[in-house]
């Protein structure tokens, strides 16, 4: 090569401008690990509620020893992610992910041996320990090897939890219900594989840490005040209260509100209540994307906000309409929870593991205490009162208009 052509080549490497990291930069095979563990967890977790029954009649349970394993649980998985967050924010445990899911093994064992309604509480906790160890570590990770792209890679981390969410029951009903409480030590297979899988996600993240060491320290920038940042993440949360309490109204309360408003079987409402879930997953996986592109604001306006005349028509619909808008609401309000998450990583930077801990903790315990107010409306009122009212909740997406714009310039 000649020395002009050397010249020539070196002037360019200098003058060019960096692109924007593409999808090629992400180290896709651990996102794609860390999506299959979260099958894995999210799977055992929704297996709890689905085995009530079982439990109800062996151990003759009334229904407020249930709410108790219920409040155990969720005491677990979500008051424990943001202290989790903020340890590792800290004092990183490459290998904590393994650690957690190890906790959730201990208790599929104590769940499938379980001789007293006090061992199926400590059982219940172990579970949900597990959960809150690996949400926030887990979010981390997806981060770290996102290459840039943040949104994708939450999106493909959580629609592995939302089909989990939703193989937990079906398979409770074809293993646990048929053969009883020592099959729930099948599961365990789910925690080893995990185990395993997140071991080798574990020897990544040591790896990836070591490479940072050597690389320049990075401080990030800070781009809003403190005040600013206290309003908008009491803006991010109050999103999340509107995006959660109507989910949970449809997941836990759908079925209910087919048969009651329609007339449905039971077997036909699942087939609805599957297409909201399959929705879900579809807009969880497109909202992450989609905020990369355009920004993330924007797809919180729309998310929350959008979504509005649809839960407004819903409990005015046919039956023909009542299964088009459930899915129009599943995909354009599970598109928020990505954007919200990473624009949360954005307004805090350096602080992942908080960020994570908290907005995935209040997202179990959101659910779990919407069931229980909305059930308490529905038993005083009716279901589909219950969904007139939830109706009017993406209206707190107006408070949007209160978040700084983060997004960078492409």
């Amino acid at each position: 090569m000649s020395l002009a052509a050397e010249n020539a080549g070196a002037a360019n490497a200098r003058t060019a401008v960096p692109t924007a990291p593409s999808v090629e930069g992400a180290v896709l095979s651990i996102l794609f690990s860390l999506s299959f563990c979260h099958l894995l967890n999210d799977m055992i977790a929704s297996l709890v509620p689905a085995i009530y029954p079982l439990f109800k009649n062996s151990f003759q349970l009334d229904f407020a020893e249930i709410g108790l394993i219920t409040l155990t649980y969720q005491c677990t998985a979500s008051v424990f992610q943001p202290l989790v967050g903020i340890y590792t924010d800290y004092r990183s445990r490459p290998y904590s992910l393994a650690c957690g899911m190890g906790f959730t093994l201990l208790g599929l064992v104590l769940l499938s041996y379980a001789s007293s309604f006090s061992l199926i509480l400590i059982a219940a906790g172990l579970v949900g320990l597990g959960s809150s160890v690996f949400h926030p570590e887990s979010s981390r990770v997806a981060r770290m090897a996102s290459g840039g792209q943040h949104g994708l890679a939450q999106s493909l981390f959580q629609v592995g939890g939302n089909v989990g969410s939703s193989l937990g029951p079906l398979l409770a009903a074809f293993i646990v219900i048929p053969h009883g409480q020592r099959s729930i030590t099948w599961f365990t297979l789910a925690a080893l594989l995990a185990i395993i899988v997140l071991s080798r996600v574990g020897t990544w993240y040591k790896h990836h840490q070591i490479a940072a060491r050597k690389r320049p320290k990075i401080v990030p920038a800070r781009t809003v005040s403190n005040r600013m940042v206290a309003l908008s993440m009491i803006v991010l949360l109050a999103l999340m209260f509107s995006k959660f309490f109507y989910t949970a109204g449809l997941t836990n309360f759908y079925i209910f509100y087919l048969m009651d408003r329609f007339g449905l079987p039971v077997g036909t409402s699942q087939i609805y209540l599957f297409a909201f879930l399959a929705s879900v997953a579809l807009g969880t996986l497109l909202g992450g994307p989609i905020g990369d592109r355009i920004g993330r604001k924007y797809v919180i306006w729309f998310s929350i906000l959008g979504v509005f005349p649809f839960t407004l028509a819903l409990p005015y619909a046919n039956l023909f309409w009542t299964g088009i808008l459930t899915v129009l609401i599943g995909v354009i309000m599970a598109s928020a929870f990505s954007a919200i998450l990473v624009y949360a990583q954005e307004l805090i930077p350096g602080r992942v593991g908080l960020v994570g801990g908290l907005f995935f903790g209040l997202a179990f315990g959101m659910a779990g205490i919407a069931a229980a107010v909305l059930g308490f409306i529905a038993d005083r009122t009716s279901i589909l009162y219950v969904y007139q009212i939830c109706g009017f909740l993406p209206l707190i997406g107006l408070l949007t208009v209160f978040l700084p714009n983060l997004d960078r310039r492409r």
